[in-house]
């Protein structure tokens, strides 16, 4: 499983022109499934995932979680982030999810975060999805389940 995680001022997720998602300061998260992923390995990403302090305190240091600044959850689903792009120009997406299970995994993450965190918004599932946001800082970081659950 892989997360993008983005501080954000404010995002948003647009479908055939119709807002569908909106939060303000907070995190915008692209969420990829792969083939192998469980809900074990989601239970764990979602615990890293708030327990982020990324946050800046009164002293200007990123010691802050999202729960200490009320901050708000955009969760967007991201197959894309499966991307191998070894060979050639096109690239290949056999390790993401099927499509199935990875819609699956995706709405138990939405699901656990919102018994969390007061505000989650989403978008729409394999859906043509327009992103906009206002990274803060910018502040980017990139969660990978083969990397933090070794």
């Amino acid at each position: 499983m892989r997360f993008v995680i983005q501080r954000v001022t404010k995002a948003q997720v647009t479908v055939e022109q119709q807002v569908i998602g909106k939060i303000g300061e907070g995190f915008l998260v692209l969420i990829g499934v792969g083939q192998e992923d469980t809900k074990e390995i989601a239970d764990k990403m979602v615990k890293k995932l708030l327990g982020l302090r990324i946050f800046e305190d009164e002293n200007g240091k990123s010691n802050l979680s999202l729960a200490d600044v009320q901050g708000e959850l955009l969760l967007i689903s991201q197959f894309t982030l499966y991307a191998d792009c070894r060979k050639g120009n096109r690239p290949s997406f056999v390790k993401a999810g099927a499509p199935d299970m990875a819609e699956e995994l995706y709405e138990y993450v939405v699901e656990q975060c919102r018994q969390q965190v007061p505000e989650v918004q989403t978008g729409s599932f394999g859906a043509d999805m327009k992103v906009e946001l206002l990274n803060d800082g910018p502040f980017t970081i990139l969660l990978d389940s083969d990397e933090i659950l070794k």
